[in-house]
């Protein structure tokens, strides 16, 4: 149950910020907010004006105050996926394979570790520690808008964008053998794209795509890898649920026809 109140906490943190994302950015009059020419910060901004770091823009977000509140319950909700899902090492792996023994499915078992993401060992703990200080980095930005603590902003930045896609590229390594080996390569591949948009985003290179273009790049893998994650676990753990239904009443109907039977 609590692997799947996990994986739900992903999908709601990653879906609630892209619809208040939308709703933040409908309210920009005076320019209209532009993915390319604005930082995804630039919601969050609480005063209107002139900003040139990095790049010269007029800024004016009237719902600054829901912007930054999702992105601290995107970051709640990121670091209680990951800590419900269980740390790294497969810890919630016994307790699964438990309740499947209580269900007498000797086979389920051994599938509802499945659930686990993470092989032990330092990569999979160092992968699993990085994320979780991804997620916090968006909690962090939604405390301290660019235009109140800059200091505080960009070291949340740094976290989601250095600390979370270096965690990506080792959770490529680090997740269980059980995740399916395309799933852990695209992983790896998420994060080596993502570090190097980051890269390219503190250069100034931005390859066409703007400023806020190229910060996405550098930011979404790791919410898109977070929610599709959630998905595929939501998913698994219904399908098992529905496959232990049929196996428990045919086990009942063969208890009861035992007696008779002798």
């Amino acid at each position: 149950m609590k692997e799947r109140i996990g994986y739900v906490a992903w999908i709601v943190g990653v879906a609630q910020f892209f619809v208040v994302q939308g709703i933040v950015e409908s309210a920009w009059v005076r320019p209209a907010y532009n993915w390319a020419r604005n930082n995804i910060s630039d919601l969050g901004n609480v005063h209107c004006g002139l900003r040139t770091w990095p790049e010269s823009r007029y800024i004016c977000s009237p719902e600054h105050g829901l912007m930054n509140g999702s992105f601290i319950a995107l970051g709640v909700l990121l670091v209680v996926g990951f800590v419900l899902t269980g740390g790294a090492g497969g810890a919630d792996g016994a307790g699964e394979a438990g309740e499947a023994g209580e269900a007498g499915e000797a086979g389920e078992a051994g599938e509802a570790g499945s659930g686990v993401l993470w092989r032990g060992g330092r990569v999979a703990v160092s992968a699993w520690m990085l994320l979780v200080s991804g997620g916090a980095g968006f909690v962090l930005i939604g405390l301290a808008p660019t235009d109140v603590h800059k200091g505080l902003h960009v070291v949340g930045a740094a976290l989601i964008m250095g600390s979370g896609n270096v965690g990506l590229v080792l959770a490529g390594f680090g997740l269980a053998d059980r995740v399916p080996r395309p799933l852990r390569r695209v992983t790896g591949l998420l994060g080596v794209v993502a570090l190097l948009a980051f890269g390219l985003f503190l250069s100034g290179h931005y390859l066409g795509l703007g400023m806020g273009g190229m910060e996405r790049v550098a930011a979404y893998p790791f919410l898109f890898w977070a929610a599709a994650l959630g998905v595929r676990g939501c998913a698994l753990r219904a399908g098992r649920t529905r496959a232990a239904v049929p196996e428990a009443g045919a086990g009942r109907a063969r208890a009861g026809a035992g007696p008779s039977g002798g």
